[in-house]
């Protein structure tokens, strides 16, 4: 059995690595960096996202985020199965951060003294240190605070990433986000104008994989770590038990439906931390999708599907022409349907006869 002490033995190994490397100190900083605006973000949990311009007002600045680090069990489906969840700031997926090209991003990251693991953050949007995460290790009862510069425009996942097995572990236990770096002047579209979104939603994709029983029934586990050795066994099948969005099957259904109008037009960031997936929007197509997440590269129009790689968010823009529940599902319809990666959509608005209608309702067959 895995247990804290093993844990923060390996956090250890991994600290050591760190203390290795050369010093950094803000004394190497720039002169400029403190001469620099600063603006502290206060996060909220997926699928929605702090408020933020789309269009940079003035040069670049500091934002500051803080996120707590969370272990705690999480229901992620109808039967009351349970993960031992590690989460940031609470939320599975960790909160969308919102910035634009050339800010700097300053992450003060928290482990309560409450946890019993070791974690960090490596960010892809960043440049250096494994993304931040060999400067960035916390145990339980430390706080650390890490600056980047933000060089590249698009959208990125961080995750955790402790070193060895414990990184798969740490993310498919539910500690990945994403962050969203937009271009200074804003969204293009394939001819280089300006687009610009009413409603933006964070969706999260995850893959669980909770061990079961000798009669085939879901384990629960006291702690974090106590599952370590029983979910490797099932990670290394590569086969999940559930893929959902943001933390539980049915988390964007039913009440907690993404609202919009007719007439607005919708950004979607979707990211998945591990595997490879294929959004689906049903009555509805990807306008504009930023489908590597890349903002530089012109976005491809009127899609179907999209695809997400394993490691990567992406980006989807589509303004809504019809009232009604749209569902979005991964469009492995298996893993949609039957293992729980559905979310809705419900559209307020009129209805458009020219763009669909019912010709005739459902009778017996005609046979003369």
């Amino acid at each position: 059995m895995f247990t804290r002490r093993e844990a923060l033995f390996g956090a250890a190994i991994g600290a050591a690595a760190v203390a290795a490397m050369p010093a950094f100190s803000a004394t190497f900083a720039p002169a400029y960096i403190g001469a620099l605006a600063r603006e502290k973000v206060n996060l909220v949990a997926p699928p929605f996202v702090h408020p933020h311009d789309q269009v940079a007002k003035g040069g670049p600045k500091i934002v500051e985020f803080t996120m707590t680090i969370e272990e705690k069990p999480v229901v992620i489906d109808a039967d009351g199965t349970t993960l031992n969840a590690m989460t940031y700031n609470g939320s599975v997926p960790g909160p969308l951060m919102v910035v634009h090209q050339d800010d700097y991003v300053e992450l003060t990251l928290i482990n309560p003294d409450t946890n019993t693991l070791a974690h960090n953050i490596d960010f892809h949007a960043a440049t250096g240190a494994l993304g931040g995460g060999e400067l960035t290790l916390v145990n339980p009862g430390e706080q650390v605070t890490l600056r980047f510069k933000a060089t590249r425009s698009g959208t990125f996942v961080y995750h955790c990433a402790p070193g060895g097995s414990m990184i798969p572990w740490h993310v498919v236990s539910g500690m990945s986000g994403a962050i969203m770096v937009l271009p200074r002047d804003g969204l293009k579209d394939d001819k280089g104008k300006p687009v610009k979104y009413d409603r933006i939603f964070y969706i999260g994709e995850n893959d669980f994989y909770i061990p079961r029983d000798e009669n085939g029934n879901f384990k629960s586990y006291e702690t974090a770590g106590d599952d370590y050795d029983d979910m490797m066994k099932v990670m290394r099948g590569l086969i999940p038990t559930h893929v959902v969005f943001n933390g539980k099957v049915g988390s964007l259904t039913g009440d907690n439906a993404m609202k919009a109008k007719v007439g607005e037009t919708v950004l979607i960031v979707h990211s998945q931390a591990n595997r490879d997936t294929r959004p689906h929007l049903i009555g509805g197509h990807g306008d504009y999708v930023w489908e590597e997440g890349k903002f530089a590269n012109t976005p491809a129009k009127d899609l179907e599907t999209w695809f997400i790689r394993g490691g990567s968010a992406g980006a989807a823009l589509y303004t809504f022409l019809q009232p009604g529940v749209y569902a979005y599902v991964n469009h492995n319809l298996i893993e949609a349907v039957e293992l729980g990666a559905t979310a809705h959509f419900t559209v307020e608005g009129e209805w458009n006869d020219d763009l669909m209608t019912q010709v005739e309702a459902p009778k017996a067959i005609v046979t003369n």
